[in-house]
């Protein structure tokens, strides 16, 4: 009764009684509301088909593309002082490579090269996928005839078919890539290649032993010289281990981004406390800039420090001296991945971090200073999508719009992390000097962004959908 009047009549200041959702007086409000979602419903759509399809868009039609992984084909078979027999081994291989090229199915960059170009030392070809000039290499040794004949010859009970090719190869370069897309066609390829070696070398063989006795007991006591006849030794030059590397330079990183874009709403309410006057003065706007600015990037030291020490605690190497004394020379896996900088190692690894933060943490700075709540959101996802799309996935066979990801942050600090984790073929001063100019140029922007948000803070101006 206490908010009745004298009559009985209830203040006119009391709150409206509530209304079902179709009483007539709430029409205008249900076609704003209408309106506001069917505006943000289509912008959302438009957002999913465009940004999402930045991802799925990387394996389209993939298939197409495999030939731009390059694998060398290189034929010392034959050579000298092995070149008492006419060779067939390696030209059986070469003639496979090629119809593998011109035939209509999806294969990878068979590439025929001289044994010239590598000054005839199979070592040099190593060298050549180390240097990333091809994702992998089939050596055919320069014995590999010679030493079927000798076996049936001479009846030689320790040939081993493996003596006959190599396959070099470094998963660590990029395990996705190599054995989704191309270990299922190299053993295919290796397999077949067997085969033809097999089939030809058996005509040849029994040919031989056909008015031979000898000939013919040989081959009874080395069976293994007829059937594989030729195998494939495997030299894995930077294996991926330990496995806990997996998150090192792949998913982990996606919270390194979502990590820099927190903390941009966690450390708000620091800075604006020298705005708000609560028994002081407000802080002068300029050097407020400049407190961000550094309050920023020393949070990033010690973000991506505590970030790095988590590869650390999962017990990758950064300490212990793999005994790899050449780029060409197959890491053992028992010691642990090799370490690319000695002693500096984590420290490089952890400068590495700390400049992914900061090009990918202020450029989410700006971002959120200039469209607000709720567009970061959708930058988030837009940040997230672009750069794993382009560093978890082989741009090189990724259709050509992509290319623009090898200039975008996390690209270079996955290839990075995999040339100081694996001591692959270091490109870290290109990957720095990228993490740094994205730092620059967020750097430059970061006054007027400061300057934007303010200018907004002022005019009151509706980070939300309007409803007025």
């Amino acid at each position: 009764m206490g908010n009745d009047t004298e009559d009985g009549k209830p203040h006119e200041d009391s709150p409206p009684a509530a209304v079902g959702f179709w009483d007539p007086s709430l029409k205008h409000v249900r076609n704003r509301a209408f309106g506001k979602w069917l505006v943000t419903t289509a912008i959302l759509m438009a957002f999913i088909l465009s940004v999402l399809s930045l991802y799925w868009g990387v394996f389209f039609q993939v298939q197409n593309r495999l030939p731009h992984l390059s694998i060398y084909v290189v034929d010392f078979d034959g050579q000298a002082p092995y070149d008492t027999n006419e060779p067939f081994v390696g030209p059986t291989i070469t003639r496979l490579a090629e119809q593998m090229v011109n035939s209509d199915e999806p294969t990878l960059g068979f590439s025929i090269r001289s044994p010239a170009e590598f000054n005839n030392d199979p070592i040099q070809v190593r060298q050549a996928v180390y240097n990333f000039d091809t994702w992998a290499a089939i050596i055919i040794n320069a014995n590999a005839t010679s030493l079927l004949y000798s076996a049936i010859e001479t009846g030689n009970t320790s040939y081993d078919p493996l003596g006959a090719c190599q396959l070099v190869y470094q998963d660590a370069r990029d395990d996705t890539n190599w054995f989704d897309f191309i270990l299922p066609i190299m053993s295919s390829f290796m397999t077949e290649a067997q085969s033809k070696v097999g089939q030809q070398w058996a005509q040849i063989a029994l040919g031989a032993a056909s008015n031979n006795l000898t000939t013919l007991s040989n081959m009874r006591s080395t069976p293994q010289a007829l059937n594989p006849a030729i195998g494939f030794s495997e030299y894995n030059l930077r294996p991926f281990f330990p496995y806990t590397a997996i998150p090192a330079v792949s998913i982990g990183l996606i919270y390194l981004i979502i990590i820099s874009f927190f903390s941009f709403s966690f450390y708000l309410p620091i800075h604006m406390q020298y705005l708000n006057p609560k028994n002081h003065p407000p802080l002068k706007f300029y050097q407020l800039i400049i407190w961000r600015w550094c309050a920023t990037i020393t949070a990033y030291i010690f973000l991506s420090l505590a970030y790095s020490f988590i590869s650390m605690a999962m017990q990758i190497n950064f300490t212990t001296t793999n005994p790899v004394t050449s780029q060409t020379q197959v890491t053992e896996t028992a010691y642990g991945n090799p370490i690319s900088y000695g002693n500096g190692t984590f420290p490089v690894y952890w400068m590495l971090n700390f400049w992914g933060m900061v090009a990918l943490g202020l450029a989410c700075e700006n971002v959120a200073m200039v469209v607000g709540a709720p567009w970061m959101g959708m930058w988030l996802i837009f940040w997230v999508i672009s750069n794993v799309s382009t560093a978890f996935y082989d741009i090189e066979i990724a259709p050509g719009f992509y290319q623009w990801g090898y200039a975008w942050p996390l690209h270079s600090v996955v290839e990075g992390s995999r040339s100081i984790l694996f001591d692959l073929h270091s490109r870290i001063g290109l990957d720095f000097g990228i993490l740094i100019a994205w730092g620059a140029v967020n750097t430059l922007f970061f006054p007027f962004c400061c300057w934007f948000q303010r200018w907004k803070s002022q005019r009151g101006v509706h980070e939300y959908w309007p409803m007025e």
